[in-house]
């Protein structure tokens, strides 16, 4: 099996790179999610480099080069190089010492088929030679990737025991790559391994969770996720209807072409107010995914009680489309995004002295009055003219009455 041509495989900074490893006695292949998503006729976002030269003479070589290099992960064998401004990941080729779940002691070889049985999924054993595109497949990874099979390589709880997050990446991989039925042995392995996941930083888990969130079709691997108990290991905070309600917000997020965005199905998951706080400080998400995921949990129905355009106003257009994504109706949500595509939130054209100006002491009562002209103005879907005067006349009349 050849490598398909792709436009990756041209850049002069990849050839060059290519190159400086393969000088000298070096080689280099590409490596992993670069060549399987090449494969399915994919884009490739990164491109992971394997060799067997060492880390210290991968160092020196780019050094030599002029390529820049950062000793990103050195004492595990990687080495990030920077060339025409874009980075590679270089690992050298390795075999696991010693293995914890979270973290693994290595030692470096020259062996190909042994440094792709360190690693999670046969898909991801997958090596090409950068000249001639020959694949190299030691696992069966090509037959699996065309059936959309996910299967560890070799014992899958010897693989899951090297590295517990590898539950997360089984149920990722299935929601992007999985077709039909699940691998018994692989599916039975991480059920029985789901406890294991307490173990794991918080920020690892997040993160995986995060990205199997931003794909496209993640409902199945959730569904499954909540079945097999391994959801509420890492996400205890979700209750039974959180599949549930994942649904409606796909089906609502497939009526208008949404983009897929993980914090608004975060939300999705999650009951309430109070276990979307607890989630979000437990899993440490950021300082924004743990805002918006409140102010979304937050809003919930009171937020579909009003039109789209006045919650925008009050919010903002991105969270008003979301909360209606997430409550609303199918019959509502195409009204809804027609009602704030292209509108530009209006700035309240009142400002105090106005009012200052028109008698009223400056001081609390200007706020207040603001305050009500707004609501009214806001209720009259903003207006301007000669019906904005009048809302400032009533609001005038009713205080000095």
């Amino acid at each position: 099996m050849v490598l398909p041509d792709a436009e990756w495989r041209m850049r002069p900074g990849l050839v060059r790179l290519i190159d400086v490893l393969s000088d000298d006695g070096g080689a280099a292949r590409f490596v992993g999610g670069a060549v399987r998503d090449t494969m399915l006729g994919l884009a490739v976002a990164d491109v992971d480099i394997a060799t067997p030269v060492l880390p210290e003479e991968v160092l020196a070589r780019l050094a030599h080069a002029g390529i820049k290099a950062v000793p990103t992960g050195i004492a595990h064998g990687t080495v990030t190089a920077v060339s025409d401004g874009r980075p590679y990941e270089v690992t050298t080729l390795r075999r696991d010492m010693a293995t914890d779940g979270r973290r693994a002691t290595v030692a470096f070889a020259e062996d190909w088929r042994a440094d792709a049985a360190r690693r999670d999924f046969t898909f991801n054993a997958l090596y090409a030679d950068p000249a001639s595109g020959e694949v190299f497949d030691w696992f069966g990874g090509l037959d699996d990737l065309a059936a959309g099979i996910v299967r560890f390589i070799g014992d899958p709880a010897q693989r899951i025991a090297e590295d517990h997050l590898r539950i997360m990446r089984y149920y990722r991989f299935a929601a992007r790559f999985g077709r039909g039925a699940l691998d018994a042995a692989s599916h039975a392995a991480v059920v029985a391994a789901r406890h294991t996941l307490r173990a794991l930083s918080r920020e690892r888990v997040a993160d995986e969770l995060m990205k199997l969130l931003a794909l496209a079709t993640p409902f199945d691997a959730v569904r499954q996720m909540a079945a097999d108990e391994v959801l509420a290991e890492i996400l205890p905070e979700a209750d039974a209807r959180a599949p549930d309600r994942l649904a409606k917000l796909l089906a609502n997020e497939t009526i208008i072409g949404a983009h897929p965005e993980a914090v608004r199905r975060m939300a999705a998951l999650l009951p309430s107010p109070d276990t979307a706080e607890t989630a979000a400080a437990r899993l440490r998400l950021s300082r924004r995914m743990r805002e918006r995921l409140g102010t979304l949990a937050r809003m919930g129905e009171a937020g579909l009680a009003m039109p789209a355009r006045h919650l925008a106003y009050r919010t903002d257009i991105a969270t008003a489309r979301d909360c209606w994504l997430l409550g609303g109706t199918d019959m509502d949500i195409a009204d809804v995004d027609r009602a704030l595509t292209g509108w530009v939130t209006p700035r309240f054209p009142i400002k105090g002295g106005m009012l200052v100006a028109r008698g009223i002491d400056a001081g609390p009562d200007v706020a207040r009055l603001l305050r009500q002209i707004e609501d009214r103005w806001v209720n009259e879907d903003f207006p301007d003219g000669a019906v904005l005067d009048t809302l400032v006349d009533q609001a005038l009349a009713e205080f000095r009455q």
